[in-house]
């Protein structure tokens, strides 16, 4: 399964995200959506207006959530 992490610079949310995922070893690649209006567009679509917004598979959510990445490591 290929994780998204759409993010921006100097986001504590984001930078706390992708520090979880790598704690726990989940490989991922971050889009920045300050860089990619393309992807800003699809993730204004989804309903999204907070960063990061992540993508796993068919899930996805947004903000700094501990309890999702534990869920996606234990898969």
């Amino acid at each position: 399964m290929i994780i998204t992490v759409y993010s921006k610079p100097d986001c504590v949310q984001c930078n706390a995200t992708c520090l979880a995922l790598k704690r726990k070893n989940i490989p991922y690649d971050v889009v920045d959506l300050t860089q990619d209006h393309e992807a800003l567009r699809f993730i204004t679509k989804l309903g999204y207006q907070q960063v990061p917004v992540v993508i796993a598979g068919k899930q996805h959510w947004s903000g700094f959530r501990p309890d999702m990445i534990s869920q996606l490591a234990s898969n």
